[in-house]
């Protein structure tokens, strides 16, 4: 596929790696001055976020609050015992998506992206799809012929 580059990446129990310099060395990569980036993550027990990027404890606060909200606890059926990990994944989410604006993500000053580990250690991978934006080419109805109009009479609006 054009524009799509798999990463992979060897985790601990638990934790929040910065992705941000793949994510922009796949933009750089991929040519593409404005439209979008995805950033994808193919586990149900990980998650992909952006957030603040200058204080680590922020991330640690992150795994924190999971670990409050999503505790393990023998209540859990699913016979893996890995249940909490999969709530985890799910409120955060397995993909952002990023504005590619003069060839790099926009990002705020504070903000990078993260692929968060709930239930390692484990090798992951994680994907960035590029998409430039379209350029949309005037329409002029005088291009249509009497087939492709018909019954797209202009009905009168009061």
């Amino acid at each position: 596929m054009a524009n799509l580059w798999e990463f992979t990446l060897r985790t601990g129990e638990q934790g929040c790696y910065n992705i941000t310099q793949s994510v922009k060395d796949a933009i750089k990569e991929s040519g593409v001055e404005s439209g979008i980036a995805v950033v994808f993550c193919p586990h149900t027990t990980a998650g992909i976020t952006i957030t603040e990027n200058h204080d680590p404890d922020v991330c640690e606060d992150v795994l924190l609050g999971f670990d409050r909200a999503f505790p393990d606890t023998p209540d859990f059926k699913h016979t893996q015992g890995n249940s909490f990990a999969h709530l985890r994944s799910s409120a955060m989410g397995c993909s952002v998506t990023i504005i590619v604006d003069e060839g790099w993500p926009l990002l705020g000053v504070w903000q990078a992206i993260y692929f968060c580990e709930f239930d390692g250690p484990r090798t992951r991978e994680y994907y960035v799809k590029v998409l430039g934006d379209q350029m949309q080419v005037p329409f002029d109805d005088d291009d249509l012929d009497e087939e492709e109009t018909a019954g797209l009479e202009e009905e009168p609006l009061a």
